[in-house]
């Protein structure tokens, strides 16, 4: 029990904002598993709500780390593994509680996943020296993953004016053995982004 306070009491102010963060995303994610069971629209909107709130506490841990000169190496990896719940697997579980349930549905948006860990992973392992020795990383390699923001306000419009499930924008396809609506290609692009070396955006 001892071990287990003293690991919060290494938590840094930055470090609570950070797991306000997760905790949003984990929110989203049983939002949209509660629609599934009861189908209350309601409860859909509150999880995609719950997507801006935590991109909100992502933007503030960053800026107290800077402004308490508390940046380590545990504040990085807890942000990290926040924004893998709120901006990777938030947005596909909300996603397919929208009606992106197809076989290869489910195959893109395992992917987007897959594109959001990697690039957090990449950004760990190469900010050092991307950082040109300075605290600051200078640039980004590929978007941020919690551009996937812009995923989920276009699902909470569709969401807003009753385009869900059957009625999904861009209806679906049968492809082999398994369906695909179009609109869940823009996780694939968004995905890719993510995951591109080429594209590099600078860090404000």
């Amino acid at each position: 029990m001892r071990r287990h306070f003293s690991m919060i009491r290494d938590f840094q102010l930055a470090d609570w904002f950070t797991l306000a963060n997760a905790v949003c995303g984990t929110g989203a994610v049983f939002a949209a598993m509660r629609f599934l069971q009861d189908g209350i629209v309601g409860d859909l909107m509150i999880g995609m709500a719950l997507i801006p709130l935590a991109f909100v506490f992502d933007a503030l841990d960053g800026r107290v780390a800077r402004w308490r000169r508390q940046a380590s190496t545990l504040g990085r990896e807890l942000d990290s593994l926040a924004d893998v719940i709120s901006f990777g697997v938030a947005p596909a579980a909300l996603a397919y509680a929208c009606g992106m349930q197809g076989g290869w549905d489910a195959v893109v948006l395992a992917y987007f996943v897959a594109c959001g860990v990697s690039r957090l992973a990449r950004y760990n392992v190469t900010a050092e020296s991307l950082s040109g020795g300075d605290d600051k990383v200078k640039y980004f390699e590929g978007t941020p993953i919690p551009t996937s923001l812009l995923l989920v306000i276009v699902l909470a419009v569709a969401a807003w004016g009753g385009n869900l499930g059957a009625d999904l924008w861009l209806g679906q396809l049968q492809l082999g053995p398994w369906q695909l609506h179009p609109l869940v290609l823009m996780y694939l692009i968004s995905g890719t982004l993510m995951i591109s070396k080429t594209l590099r955006i600078p860090k404000p």
